[in-house]
């Protein structure tokens, strides 16, 4: 049965990911539209070899190039938000929502209701107004699937009994490429070393957020709202070779775990399930012999402050998670241009979240809401900035 599907965020490094599933499998996948985000060329390209039916750019200043580049195909295309938005809202069975940071969250909103699926893999949905998302996408019948690994892993993995026997679930974190370096020598490490990540191959955003664990703390924030969890009932574990993406524990002590090969096309096959039935993956089998040995470790908070403070957040309630994802938004992108060192990426963030937090914001219930606080709290690290009292790199 051939499948609809949209990509928002088709450039990307989920985007490719999951352009690689559809150009796989052509026979079953008819691709409604492609967003991207600044690369014309790169969008119409890909709009062209999978037959895409609209294509569109945030960039508005990239529209002329994207017309021109497209002009003869007959694949419809357009540039800015109003187009984006109108790529969200074509009708098509699957979207796959990868466009990353707070920019996402108003057309994977938009595509609520136009999809029977959404295969989720923008954190900040969750994390900014997960719920006021999520009461969008049961108000519309829009089922919503995770992309992370992690989530995807737990979904498959709390199939194996009632969701009131749960009684802990687990996240693994690869730990990122400063897992065993000494404490003291976190002020001093580069973009271009914060960036190497040991075992997944990503945008530098993530990259950036694996390296703190800010990462393996916005998912917490998004597994309690894709589980219905609360903050007591979430762990961590650092799992270096990232083969196990999550536990779940269970009332009478047994475990149950999902395991795959850390590649994404993995967790995107399984989100693209409807009917239950699983799609084929060309890639080996994963081979736990060769493979040999699997550690784990709990986190250090001390060192990587950065999960600790998600955590506190989650803990916190109200708007204060919206808070967090935008000053660490603030603070990822002032250390990629090096304005400030690494371990002032959790200084900025913390003093942002003490700030909003005096004025008690509570749970945004809109999008725009949401999208009102994140505004907020992004002028408020902008000036923390300014003032220069954080450590320089």
């Amino acid at each position: 049965m051939t499948r609809s599907i949209t990509i928002l965020g088709a450039t990307g490094s989920v985007g490719r990911s999951s352009v690689d599933v559809v150009r796989a499998d052509p026979d079953r996948f008819r691709v409604e539209a492609l967003v991207g985000g600044r690369d014309a060329r790169a969008l119409a390209d890909l709009a062209v070899a999978l037959r895409a039916r609209f294509a569109a750019i945030a960039e508005e200043s990239a529209g002329p190039a994207l017309a021109e580049a497209l002009a003869g195909t007959g694949i419809a295309c357009g540039a800015g938000r109003a187009a984006v938005l109108e790529a969200a809202r074509r009708e098509a069975e699957v979207v796959i929502a990868a466009i990353s940071g707070a920019a996402g969250l108003e057309p994977t909103h938009a595509a609520l209701g136009h999809c029977r699926v959404l295969a989720l893999a923008n954190k900040e949905c969750l994390v900014s107004a997960g719920t006021a998302f999520m009461a969008a996408a049961r108000a519309t019948g829009t089922v919503v699937r995770a992309v992370d690994s992690e989530h995807n892993a737990l979904e498959q993995a709390l199939r194996a009994g009632r969701r009131e026997d749960v009684d802990l679930i687990t996240l693994t974190a690869s730990g990122g490429p400063f897992r065993e370096t000494p404490a003291e020598a976190l002020a001093r490490v580069s973009v271009r070393q914060a960036l190497s990540h040991p075992t997944w191959s990503m945008g530098a955003k993530i990259s950036i957020d694996s390296a703190t664990l800010m990462n393996k703390g916005l998912e917490l924030i998004e597994a309690h709202h894709l589980f219905g969890v609360g903050a007591e009932a979430l762990a961590v574990l650092v799992h270096p070779q990232s083969i196990v993406h999550g536990l779940v524990h269970w009332r009478d002590g047994s475990v149950t775990a999902g395991l795959a090969a850390a590649d994404m096309r993995v967790p995107i096959l399984n989100s693209l399930e409807i009917d239950g039935a699983r799609l084929s993956h060309a890639a080996p089998r994963l081979d736990l012999a060769t493979i040999g040995t699997l550690t784990f470790a709990p986190p250090d908070r001390a060192r990587f402050r950065c999960l600790a403070l998600a955590e506190a957040a989650l803990a916190a309630g109200g708007g204060a998670t919206t808070v967090l994802n935008a000053a660490n938004e603030v603070a990822v992108a002032a250390f990629c241009a090096e304005r400030i060192g690494f371990t002032a990426i959790a200084d900025l963030v913390e003093r942002v979240c003490d700030v909003m937090a005096a004025a008690a914001r509570p749970t945004p219930a809109t999008i725009e809401e949401a999208l009102t606080l994140d505004a907020e709290s992004r002028a408020r690290a902008a000036e923390i900035l300014q003032d220069g009292t954080l450590r320089p790199i």
